[in-house]
């Protein structure tokens, strides 16, 4: 009898609830706004996703009220704007997407050429969002194509790998910064210190084997020193398990802001609210791809 009634009330502590308290904290607002060019297409594409933070257990949720989202850009002179001011107004691609896209229904067109990266822009996005107004500034960077892109027979930690071989020719005329895409938010962030004006060859890994005929795409996305900082601590955060936008470990600053006190537009820095302001990045860059069908 000792033996069954030690087993009931073994079962019975097994059905304790354990409450373990999570950190909660109010929605923040998430900005996805990294901008690929491809110069050869007319257009800039376009989409900028927003989201609310959520604590745990719970989903991410899109914003779908943004009052307002707008693009505004300006031609610089020796760094100061200058010139015609131009505006993008955005609207949700559809309903409840979260998603916004250059508005449609204007009278005029919404969309924002290429051609004008030939010239020095500043880019402002601005969203006004329950009360709040948020604000980013960015200008166009260029990059470099991607030379050759291959497939490797060597294993970095075991057999159930996949290794891609990346080469490219750094510009010497300037510092560089580059952000290299492997899909499944696998990002690597590089700078040209030790490769300026060279050409760079380096391995980089997937943590699967890949079945024969799975194509793989890569891109190479230009960046500036600030677009650089920010990616490489997301990548040694999230460590590839999840995109760069998505709410990493711990908050990451981006260069959104909250500017609902400042009524200038080319000063979007709000060091008097320092702990008021939305996660994720702003920014346009140009992007080459190149594919490779693994054997």
């Amino acid at each position: 009898m000792l033996v069954i009634w030690i087993g009931c009330f073994g079962l019975i502590a097994c059905e304790d609830v354990i409450e373990v308290d999570t950190p909660t904290e109010d929605p923040r607002l998430v900005v996805e706004g990294l901008l690929r060019v491809d110069t050869t297409q007319t257009y800039i594409p376009v989409e900028i996703r927003l989201t609310q933070t959520a604590n745990f257990f719970e989903e991410i949720r899109p914003v779908t009220d943004a009052d307002e989202v707008i693009i505004i850009y300006q031609e610089l002179a020796n760094g100061i704007p200058s010139g015609d001011t131009f505006r993008s107004s955005l609207t949700q691609l559809e309903p409840g997407s979260g998603i916004y896209v250059p508005d449609p229904s204007f009278d005029s067109d919404q969309r924002i050429p290429t051609s004008i990266l030939e010239d020095d822009y500043q880019f402002t996005l601005v969203i006004r969002w329950q009360g709040r107004r948020y604000a980013g500034q960015t200008q166009y960077v260029t990059a470099v194509p991607i030379d050759e892109l291959r497939q490797g027979d060597d294993t970095l930690f075991g057999e159930d790998e996949t290794q891609l071989i990346v080469s490219f020719t750094d510009d010497p005329d300037r510092d560089n910064f580059y952000i290299l895409d492997f899909g499944f938010g696998n990002y690597l962030a590089t700078e040209d210190t030790f490769y300026k004006g060279q050409s760079f060859e380096f391995s980089y890994f997937y943590d699967e084997e890949f079945e024969s005929g799975t194509l793989l795409e890569v891109g190479l996305l230009g960046a500036d020193r600030t677009f650089f900082n920010y990616m490489d601590l997301l990548v040694e955060q999230t460590d590839g398990q999840q995109g760069p936008f998505q709410t990493p470990v711990t908050t990451v600053r981006g260069n959104m802001f909250d500017v609902t006190e400042l009524d200038n537009n080319d000063n979007v820095d709000n060091t008097a609210q320092a702990e008021l302001f939305p996660l994720g990045y702003f920014a346009i860059v140009q992007e080459f791809r190149a594919e490779i069908t693994i054997e």
